[in-house]
């Protein structure tokens, strides 16, 4: 396949959650976040800024969050996207280390085939 130039404006990647559950234990969920896709020179800057402790996750969130599938509320039923329920979101502890854990890994080199 030949590389293409003119890459989407987004793409989406499955994050994982893992709540701490009685008993000692974890329970994962997971959910497909919808991440703007940054230009290299963007990213360096966000790589130097989370190691300088400069920018936190809630912020980095903010700027690579734009959507997601598979949330839903108690009743569930599907939770469409909004600031507001990205706000909500966030909120919930663990949550946002989740989305930049899966953000970071979306940039990683992926494993070699041998």
């Amino acid at each position: 396949m030949a590389f293409v130039l003119a890459q989407t404006e987004s793409y989406s990647w499955p994050v994982t959650v893992e709540f701490p559950i009685d008993g000692g234990r974890f329970e994962k969920q997971s959910f497909d976040a919808v991440f703007k896709r940054l230009p290299q020179t963007r990213i360096r800057e966000i790589w130097d800024l989370i190691q300088a402790g400069e920018l936190n996750d809630d912020e980095l969130c903010a700027e690579v969050l734009t959507g997601w599938k598979g949330i839903q509320d108690a009743k569930g039923e599907e939770v469409r996207f909004s600031e507001k329920a990205k706000a909500d979101l966030l909120n919930v502890p663990l949550v946002a280390a989740a989305v930049v854990t899966a953000w970071l890994e979306s940039l990683a080199k992926g494993k070699r085939k041998n």
